[in-house]
């Protein structure tokens, strides 16, 4: 038990310091890359209220791309379900607020934020992105994009109360452990596909 503690402990400080750098909050900031990803969350709560954490992230995707910093979208999540598709409801979110469908790409194997991150180099091509999530989510998946031989950066968009996001955060723990346990195994994403050209 006290080895994984100091483990857990371990990976969410080394996270956290290798990824500081290189993420941000001022858009200005932000390197220009053709293309972002936007990892993926539900766009509801379990009690069907809207998910503060889904839309604070489109919104954070529509200030990037109207400042011009990005020209593409992958949108990258979980459609494991008949009734569940997190790519779909982003790209048909961001369509909403003007942003045009051949600008996004959707992804439906971001299972994980590994997943998400590895298929954005293996199947679409792309080894430099920006990626965009809240800042504690961003971390992780800056790192291991950059783990995995991407030049990466992440956009963070804003956080929840902290009441509402206090069991997100205690879960991210683990996350972070979970990630560095592994690039340390050499874990690979659950599915390959056919490469998608981005332009």
């Amino acid at each position: 038990m006290v080895a994984g503690i100091i483990f857990i402990a371990f990976a969410n400080y080394s996270i956290k310091k290798q990824s500081d750098a290189f993420i941000f909050y001022d858009i200005s900031k932000v390197p220009e890359t053709k293309t972002a990803l936007l990892l993926g969350t539900s766009k509801t709560l379990s009690n069907g209220m809207p998910n503060a954490y889904f839309y604070n992230r489109i919104q954070a995707t529509i200030d990037l791309y109207k400042s011009g910093k990005i020209q593409y979208i992958i949108v990258s999540g979980d459609n494991s379900r008949k009734d569940y598709n997190e790519p779909e409801d982003m790209q048909l979110t961001l369509m909403k607020y003007g942003i045009p469908q051949d600008k996004i790409f959707m992804d439906f194997a971001g299972f994980r934020t590994l997943d998400s991150v590895v298929r954005a180099k293996e199947i679409f091509g792309q080894k430099k992105l920006v990626i965009i999530s809240q800042k504690f989510h961003n971390e992780r998946a800056v790192f291991l994009a950059q783990k995995n031989g991407m030049e990466a950066y992440g956009y963070n968009a804003p956080d929840v109360n902290k009441y509402a996001g206090l069991k997100t955060n205690m879960r991210e723990y683990i996350a972070k452990a979970k990630a560095y346990w592994d690039l340390l195994f050499g874990v690979e994403p659950k599915f390959g596909g056919d490469k998608i050209l981005i332009p």
